[in-house]
């Protein structure tokens, strides 16, 4: 019989971390053996965490803020398979952390991870009707978002509830200017192929301020494909949309309204100007090299329900350039950084950038078109293995999760310069060497936020960010 949730954690050495007590880094214990290469000092080798959790540099202390299958304030367990997720400031030193739950509405293993607990004890908490979607049973679907109020002071959750219900493989998203959540469906399940009653395949925005579930409005006008992630343009209110699949797209979404989504607007795929229909993996031909640009032109989509879960096929056969799994996207100073997770020669991953138009979304872009730059480029996976969500940090850094499932090679959070040079910021130590996700910094630049998926768990990391040495 599988576990619970609890038993994984509690069976292990890393008990003690869950009892909500920080671990120092800074104990006296010698350092692991390498499993990763810097290619910069950043905050030099990892110490040795006596709990088996997590590896940091000396001097930087993490505590376990959430888990899997806690008991929330409105009396549900705490779903797994955390992933993407947002910071956003509240009054006083408070900030609500709205995080994602990976959990896929068709898989039966996943259903037993959701809020409702493994033998499904707390479902009835759960209102089916305030949700987007039920199995054909009628029990609400396991995916979805919870929110968490974390004061920053006394580093205590203040509480923490369900905030999206009924959705499917909650991947990644993205903040939005104006204070909400954007959580994006990692899936293009239907009725006929799943034990789902709607088709899923769509982003839903979940206010950073709510108190309860959030209303689950699909935005259709985005697109129905296996979103990842989305990040939004404060000058221009223009949504960049990722996709999870080895012949995915790079997408743009203009929305009628800016700051109004659910309005409409238009969706778009990225093309290289000079080589429509190019592929930009460099898996099999090289099509460019690191540090190279290219200008971009956006093709217009049409049928963007897709009802065919063909949108990405139609996008490369208008000219739309391919980007290998496409997953994290965030925007920086008048930039946006994505990773593409399977790209180069070893199909170890890519990190690439873009600089939108000054015109970007009017006519004026064909003279000034947008430029898409590849950034970073893995040839060795000890340096960079499969880079998944990502964020900019408050000293210009990329901070970036790793996405590779090995018995061999662990998972790291891995920092990038400002000129593309890596280092080593945390190592996953923990059973299963599951994937990181939904790095996030605090809106002071003290606290790193980030998840373990599986089982579940959620760090605030703290220690001297701005002693990076490059």
């Amino acid at each position: 019989m599988r576990p619970h949730r609890r038993e994984l954690i509690a069976g292990s050495a890393a008990a003690f971390a869950f009892t909500g007590f920080s671990r120092h880094a800074e104990a006296q214990t010698a350092a692991t053996e390498e499993t990763y290469v810097n290619q910069v000092a950043g905050y030099g080798p990892l110490v040795r965490d006596p709990n088996r959790l997590l590896d940091l540099p000396e001097g930087f202390s993490y505590q376990v803020i959430s888990q899997s299958g806690d008991t929330m304030d409105d009396g549900l367990f705490t779903p797994g398979q955390f992933d993407g997720m947002g910071c956003f400031p509240l009054d006083g030193s408070r900030v609500a952390l709205v995080r994602n739950h990976e959990l896929k509405g068709s898989s039966g293993l996943h259903r037993n991870l959701g809020p409702g607990g493994f033998h499904q004890e707390r479902i009835g908490l759960l209102d089916p009707a305030k949700g987007y979607d039920t199995y054909k049973d009628g029990r609400p679907l396991p995916g979805g978002t919870t929110t968490l109020v974390y004061d920053l002071e006394t580093r205590q959750v203040v509480r923490q509830f369900l905030s999206l219900s009924g959705t499917s493989t909650n991947c990644c998203g993205g903040h939005t200017p104006w204070g909400s959540w954007l959580t994006c469906e990692e899936t293009e399940e239907t009725p006929s192929d799943g034990d789902v009653t709607r088709d899923h395949g769509y982003v839903f925005e979940v206010p950073a301020n709510g108190t309860g579930l959030a209303d689950p409005v699909p935005l259709k006008a985005m697109g129905r494909f296996e979103h990842e992630a989305v990040c939004v343009d404060p000058r221009t209110g223009i949504v960049y949309l990722t996709e999870d699949k080895a012949d995915g797209l790079f997408y743009r979404f203009i929305p009628t309204t800016p700051g109004k989504l659910a309005e409409g607007g238009r969706l778009q795929a990225m093309a290289f100007r000079d080589a429509r229909g190019s592929d930009s993996s460099n898996n099999e031909t090289r099509l460019w090299s690191v540090s190279d640009w290219r200008d971009v032109v956006w093709i217009d989509l049409e049928d963007v329900e897709s009802p065919a879960g063909d949108l990405r096929m139609r996008g490369h056969a208008a000219g739309a350039t391919l980007v290998a799994r496409g997953e994290g996207i965030f925007w920086g100073d008048g930039e946006l950084y994505l990773t593409a997770t399977s790209g180069g020669p070893i199909k170890r991953g890519q990190i690439l950038r873009y600089v939108p138009s000054r015109f970007e979304g009017s006519v004026g872009e064909r003279l000034r078109p947008g430029r898409i730059q590849l950034f970073v480029e893995s040839t060795d996976e000890k340096t960079i293995n499969m880079g998944d969500n990502l964020c900019v940090a408050p000293w210009g850094h990329l901070v970036v999760c790793e996405d590779n499932y090995s018995s061999a090679i662990r998972n790291h959070v891995k920092g990038v310069t400002p000129d593309g040079k890596l280092y080593t910021i945390a190592r996953n130590v923990f059973t299963g060497n599951s994937e990181f996700a939904g790095a996030v910094f605090s809106p002071d630049g003290e606290v790193l936020f980030v998840n373990i998926q599986y089982p579940g768990v959620t760090f605030a990391i703290r220690g001297p960010w701005t002693s990076v040495r490059t």
